[in-house]
């Protein structure tokens, strides 16, 4: 029998000083183990329950790698996972194994789908290198956006890297047979969670009420009587909000003498970001920190990145009672706590509310149950009434996962992104090859070995591919030549980023339209790409004041949505505005602000990238100014300063060029350092800027 004690002396001294806390194998860590898992060089599926310890699997695989002098990749589908991964995997730094984000600086790199696919495309001799892939969360194959991206890559990576070998991390997919035949993959499932986890539906008559947010406070006070924590999932950014606030106040009274302090001290954290951003903290900010003084806080993308960090650090330190959250963090960082609660299982989509699949169900009880902290884990469903709760314990609590399938042809974008990568790449010079290729993926292997599609599979991947290769032809992507297929400068501008396809092609309408470069207008026109992440709108309040701002420079809307928002925000921004003015301007979840000024001031430049490719350049200086403009948050006069000096930020250039004016010769370091937030350090940059040292 496989135990830590049998491991190899060399690793397991690794495994021990990284992991401390892991002391013995678990029965599914042994079953892995058992398989020749670490003694084969085949490709492996360990398909275990959630907090099974599927990364110290993983982590084992990539340290028997590494001691033999190879390359790991352990890619991951969320920034926020890849962050966290490498924090956990810094301490092997200290037995000589650089960590990071990509193979050229680093034995074991974290990376997200989307970079991992980019080498595929254009660093072969780069992935050439990687002996072992480990795709965490690989269940996500199946998922309308990401999963096309790492199906692919696998694919790329079989026909460039065919000794590279793979590790697929999952949970538990119903049909692992078709998986892994695809994946020429050995299975391993185990049902062993160290956490016993008991699932129930709970429906307000039980407890008197009509209300489902009563039955969460009653979850939430049997929590506290028990020293635990709580998880609820709702299904908008706007209940993640009414129900903290609504939680906070029914257990203001019953929350321990002794947790008090440390709330109180979260809430002030929680202020102290926009502070610290130079902005008084916005309506959310303080809704938030109301929340967290009585221990609920709540967590969702229209809130500053440190204060989702500040959650969620202070979540598993105890420092919190409850996260009421939106399904998305199902797929984040690791947040386990005792008891989760899932209120909302339907989910608004383009075809109205639908109920939430048996397997995301899966993934937000699987966040139940601490391993190091708790015994058993919790996790209830809430219905209104005893009918209702019947029949979701018969889809939910008894029902199976649905099987996964590719969803790369129903992605129009992934289709032509993968064959773009294919013809820039050389992979492919024609139909055929193209082709080619998608059979070789997931949604090749699916169609070929179903029985009722295989007949109709070729023909049916030929229209599509033919549909796609004309839509690229017409939009100047792909050309034809004498030797094939080839990508254009503009195919290529395309292949070597990361955004859609839809972007490029609404921006060279746009930049074969244009006859004078209007800002706003430009603005406006990314904010409608799919590629711009979106400042949103709060509630119902009114929409005027953007439609006013809009109009009133040139841009004339029918509707009034968070694209209109989003580009009404940046307007704001880029004229020195703050989170907390564009906030109360307009009514929105102005936090987001700055990432999604990054992402335009990028764009932005892609755009630039794009003009001259296709033979326009007088816009180009004006263009390299807006992304400044965008990224800093500031108006063109203060550009040369916020450049020029490193880490001053918009904030204390203002109030530099307001103390002194524009030109900062005649002023002393010491002078300099009358204005608030500027140092010895900083002065010394801003004299030495001036003097154009």
């Amino acid at each position: 029998m496989i135990t830590m004690e049998t491991l190899d002396h060399s690793l397991r001294e690794i495994l021990q000083e990284c992991y401390p806390h892991v002391e013995q194998l678990n029965p599914a860590q042994k079953a892995v183990l058992e398989s020749g898992y670490l003694e084969e060089n085949k490709n492996f599926i360990v398909a275990i329950p959630t907090a099974s310890g599927k990364t110290l699997l993983g982590m084992m695989a990539a340290l028997k790698t590494l001691m033999d002098g190879g390359k790991v990749v352990y890619a991951v589908p969320l920034i926020s996972i890849q962050n966290e991964k490498i924090k956990e995997f810094k301490a092997f730094e200290e037995h000589g194994i650089k960590v990071g984000r990509h193979p050229n600086s680093s034995d074991l790199s974290v990376m997200v789908f989307e970079s991992f696919d980019a080498i595929t495309r254009f660093s072969w001799n780069t992935l050439r290198e990687v002996d072992l892939l480990i795709v965490d969360e690989f269940h996500m194959i199946g998922e309308y956006s990401r999963g096309p991206t790492i199906e692919c890559a696998i694919t790329r990576s079989n026909i460039i890297n065919p000794g590279m070998r793979i590790i697929a991390l999952s949970a538990t997919l119903k049909n692992m047979e078709e998986i892994c035949g695809w994946l020429n993959a050995q299975v391993v499932e185990h049902d062993y969670r160290p956490v016993p986890l008991h699932k129930e539906v709970l429906n307000t008559e039980m407890f008197n009420t009509k209300n489902k947010n009563d039955v969460i406070v009653k979850i939430l006070e049997k929590s506290i009587e028990d020293n635990a924590q709580a998880l609820a999932f709702v299904s908008t950014r706007l209940f993640t909000e009414s129900l903290a606030k609504y939680v906070s106040g029914k257990i203001k009274r019953k929350v321990p003498r002794e947790k008090k302090k440390a709330f109180m001290e979260v809430s002030q954290k929680i202020l102290e970001v926009p502070k610290r951003k130079g902005t008084r903290p916005t309506s959310i900010c303080l809704k938030l920190a109301e929340s967290v003084e009585n221990g609920v806080a709540f967590h969702h993308a229209g809130l500053f990145n440190e204060q989702k960090e500040i959650i969620e650090d202070e979540f598993r330190l105890g420092n919190l009672l409850m996260i009421t959250a939106t399904p998305s963090l199902m797929y984040g960082v690791n947040l386990p706590s005792r008891s989760v609660v899932i209120r909302d299982y339907t989910r608004w989509t383009s075809q109205g509310p639908q109920n939430i699949p048996v397997f995301d169900y899966e993934q937000m009880s699987g966040r139940a149950g601490r391993p190091q902290y708790d015994d058993v884990g919790y996790s209830y469903l809430i219905a209104k009434t005893l009918d209702e709760a019947y029949n979701l314990q018969e889809f939910y609590v008894n029902g199976e996962v649905e099987s996964t399938n590719s969803k790369l042809i129903e992605n129009k974008d992934a289709v032509y992104r993968q064959i773009i990568a294919q013809v820039a790449s050389t992979l492919a010079k024609n139909p055929v090859e193209i082709t080619d290729f998608f059979n070789k993926t997931f949604y090749g292997y699916q169609m070929q070995n179903n029985p009722y599609m295989s007949a109709f599979a070729a023909d049916s991947l030929e229209f599509e591919i033919n549909n796609a290769i004309s839509f690229l032809m017409q939009n100047g992507i792909l050309q034809a030549t004498p030797e094939g297929l080839k990508a254009t400068a503009l195919g290529l501008l395309i292949a070597k980023s990361n955004y859609t396809v839809e972007t490029a092609v609404k921006l060279k309408e746009y930049a074969t339209q244009m006859e004078e470069l209007d800002n706003n207008q430009l603005i406006y026109r990314m904010c409608r790409t799919p590629d711009m992440p979106l400042i949103s709108f709060k509630g119902r309040k009114s929409k005027d004041p953007v439609r006013e701002k809009l109009s009133a420079r040139g841009i004339f809307a029918v509707d009034m949505r968070n694209e209109e928002a989003t580009t009404a925000s940046l307007m704001e921004w880029i004229n020195e505005r703050n989170e907390y003015e564009i906030e109360n301007a307009f009514h929105v979840y102005a936090a987001t602000t700055r990432r999604a000024a990054y992402e335009a001031s990028l764009l932005v430049k892609f755009f630039k990238n794009m003009c001259e490719v296709m033979g326009i350049y007088n816009h180009s200086r004006d263009l390299e100014m807006l992304s400044a403009r965008l990224y800093y948050g500031v108006k063109d006069e203060l550009i040369p300063l916020v450049l020029g000096v490193k880490r001053l930020g918009r904030k204390r250039a203002r109030a530099l060029v307001k103390t002194f004016g524009e030109d900062l010769r005649p002023f002393t370091e010491k002078e300099l350092q009358k204005v608030n937030g500027i140092g010895p350090k900083l002065s010394q940059s801003i004299v030495r800027y001036a003097r154009g040292e």
